[in-house]
């Protein structure tokens, strides 16, 4: 059994004792919430992993790990950096690209660098969400120091990467 799922799994057990343990009435209002979430999110949800899927299959894994693989350095950051940066869509299109990018040889710290311009300096949202509600000042303080972290995170992430088991 994946790691991931068995703590998931525990997590989830956990939770349905204890809310069972307060009132027997909240696990079944619990999985009622998730279904209802679930029936919010299962189209981008099917849509992200479909985008997934075909960047599995047209993107060569050669092509990949030459630029953006484990030993592609500061060029593979910068490519990372600059693709979360550009890509389109959010967290239901983001993740899983990134475990299709990960699963066909996208390093590490590429990768760590994508997810995190992608999460910080989406213009998409800076330019339909932020600016309008927030002002081009507000917007101009949080994006420029926002443009350096990408590439920290993904040179120390890596490094903190190579020290965990797999």
């Amino acid at each position: 059994m994946d790691t991931d799922i068995a703590v998931m799994g525990g997590l989830t057990i956990l939770m349905v004792v204890w809310a069972f343990f307060r009132d027997r009435g909240l696990p079944l209002r619990g999985f009622q919430a998730a279904f209802t979430l679930l029936e919010d999110v299962w189209l981008p949800l099917l849509l992200g992993f479909c985008l997934a899927g075909l960047f599995e299959v047209m993107v060569s894994r050669d092509m990949l790990v030459k630029w953006m693989g484990e030993e592609s350095g500061f060029q593979g950051i910068l490519l990372g950096w600059l693709t979360g940066l550009l890509i389109p869509g959010g967290p239901y299109v983001v993740f899983p690209v990134a475990a299709s990018l990960l699963r066909e040889g996208m390093g590490v710290g590429p990768l760590l660098t994508f997810i995190t311009a992608k999460s910080l300096l989406s213009p998409i949202r800076m330019f339909t969400w932020e600016v309008p509600f927030l002002g081009w000042a507000f917007v101009t303080a949080r994006t420029v120091p926002s443009l350096l972290l990408p590439p920290i995170v993904g040179i120390v992430g890596h490094r903190l990467f190579t020290l965990f088991p797999r």
